[in-house]
């Protein structure tokens, strides 16, 4: 009877052991499965980060820009400059306006800069436009009377586009 009981214990024994074998090996499919559910969502939050900001960042600016030369503007003297001096200075204006008393030339000269960012799912933007603009008034003899300018494209910048 003692050797039956002793099988019994030792039978029992061991189905106990192997059961806290068997929790063991199941605690640590869990664990494992959690790090690896853990593990790929935070792979493919990278991976989507990463998607999202793929894409292009460009500066730009336009080429044809040629500033006023101040040194032709200090020369200028109303009363003594005539029109074909001030087209010999400046070139053809960007626009003639007639007048009653005489004709008003306009010479517009303007800077773009632009900072653009395209990704896949966004793109931002920003674009600066200044023009420096010179007015000269002549009479009906073609006399220069007064001028005025605004001198602003070199306030033109490149800015983050948010």
């Amino acid at each position: 009877m003692l050797i039956i009981i002793a099988i019994l214990e030792i039978g029992v024994t061991l189905y106990m052991a192997g059961q806290n074998q068997l929790m063991n090996l199941h605690c640590n499919y869990n664990r494992m499965r959690r790090w690896i559910v853990n593990r790929t969502f935070i792979l493919t939050l990278a991976l989507l980060f990463l998607i999202t900001c793929l894409g292009c960042f460009a500066f730009g600016t336009n080429k044809e820009y040629q500033p006023f030369d101040t040194e032709q503007l200090a020369a200028v003297e109303p009363g003594k400059t005539t029109a074909n001096d001030i087209t010999d200075m400046f070139g053809a204006p960007t626009s003639i306006v007639k007048m009653s008393n005489g004709n008003a030339f306009i010479y517009q000269r303007s800077i773009s800069k632009g900072t653009f960012i395209w990704l896949i799912l966004l793109s931002f933007g920003n674009y600066d436009n200044q023009t420096d603009q010179v007015v000269f008034f002549f009479d009906n003899q073609d006399l220069l009377t007064h001028y005025g300018a605004s001198l602003n494209a070199d306030k033109a910048s490149y800015g983050l586009p948010f």
